[in-house]
């Protein structure tokens, strides 16, 4: 199974100290993390894109070729590009521009996201949130199939036989789609045959495991057979009560007072804490536990860990990474291993 990490390059006060981390630094700081998971051994790094001011990373494919050039075996992906609001050959040359830098490593993860400001920012109509979204996953593998497309849709100007480049060092060029929770979102991912993402944010993973059979039975009904499943969770190597769950619960607040949600208590996170919760945190034991775990109940091939949600001071998040790394990493390996032998 892969090992790595996913951000949203957050910004704002940390909760603790007071401190304002604003875009400039939040961004060095993501490179500098980016270089240590690289050279911790983790296997992908994963930047979501977000039109918000708590969140730094807008252009994902320019901070991901910040980068290309500074690690050496890493893989590097959005998490995940809007597909829905962007043009799908914009996408596709950004990210084939990531792939020629890095020398092969590039993917791209397609969602629809989990906020909506990009719709109108880019004059987008919320009502054709699905069509969008369909529409243009279809033209973006179109252009990831062919050097010349010609392509024509409802909600985008039509291509003849255009040529688009630069072309990607990976033939393909990955393409993964990232779901929350929505059944008619996996079925079609199995049906196209593409790898599929699911984000477990609350609650117990358990709740997926039916999403995940629907994803699977799609697949073989279009025959395509086993496809590969990535979890992400949200995750923290170290004393999370300390380091990690002010700013956690302060971001879950922050979000949960714009969707009219009550502000998360203490005891709600410490359920997600909790053997069978969805946070992976503690020590490098319990949080090796909780993905041995979510493997028993998904077989998934990648697991992402989202370490800096909220204002965590990055000289922690640096540390946990190390450690995640280092740490968490073999014992989750020898683990799998040791099943597999059994």
């Amino acid at each position: 199974m892969e090992l790595g990490l996913y951000t949203f390059a957050d910004v704002g006060t940390d909760p603790v100290t007071g401190r304002r981390i604003g875009p400039s630094e939040r961004l060095r700081n993501l490179v500098e993390e980016i270089v240590l998971a690289d050279a911790s051994g983790l296997e992908v790094f994963g930047l979501g894109e977000h039109h918000r001011p708590d969140y730094a990373a807008s252009a994902t494919a320019v901070a991901l070729a910040g980068a290309a050039t500074q690690t050496s075996a890493i893989r590097l992906t959005s998490a995940v590009s809007v597909l829905s609001s962007d043009d799908p050959v914009r996408v596709f040359q950004q990210f084939a521009t990531v792939d020629n830098l890095s020398g092969g490593r590039a993917e791209i993860m397609a969602g629809r996201g989990s906020f909506t400001e990009s719709f109108p920012l880019f004059g987008y109509d919320l009502d054709d949130y699905d069509a969008l979204f369909s529409e243009k996953l279809d033209l973006l593998l179109s252009l990831r199939d062919s050097e010349r497309v010609t392509w024509s849709g409802r909600l985008r100007a039509p291509l003849n036989d255009a040529g688009v480049w630069p072309r990607p060092v990976q033939d393909p060029l990955p393409v993964w789609i990232a779901v929350g929770g929505t059944p008619a979102s996996v079925v079609r991912a199995g049906a196209l045959g593409l790898p599929l993402t699911i984000a477990i944010i609350g609650g117990q993973p358990e709740r997926f495991v039916p999403l995940v059979e629907m994803y699977r039975q799609a697949a073989l009904q279009a025959g395509h057979g086993e496809l590969p499943l990535a979890i992400n969770t949200h995750a923290w190597v170290g004393d999370d009560r300390s380091e990690f769950a002010p700013s956690y619960m302060a971001m879950m607040g922050k979000i949960g007072r714009e969707r009219g949600w009550p502000p998360m208590t203490p005891q709600q996170y410490e359920a997600l804490r909790s053997p069978r919760g969805a946070l992976a945190v503690g020590s490098p034991e319990e949080v090796a536990q909780k993905i041995v775990f979510e493997h028993e109940l998904f077989g998934h091939q990648r697991y992402l860990a989202q370490m800096s949600a909220g204002e965590v001071p990055h000289r922690e998040v640096m540390r946990s990474i190390e450690r995640f790394g280092t740490e968490v990493v073999p014992l989750v390996r020898a683990e799998l291993e040791r099943r597999a032998a059994a």
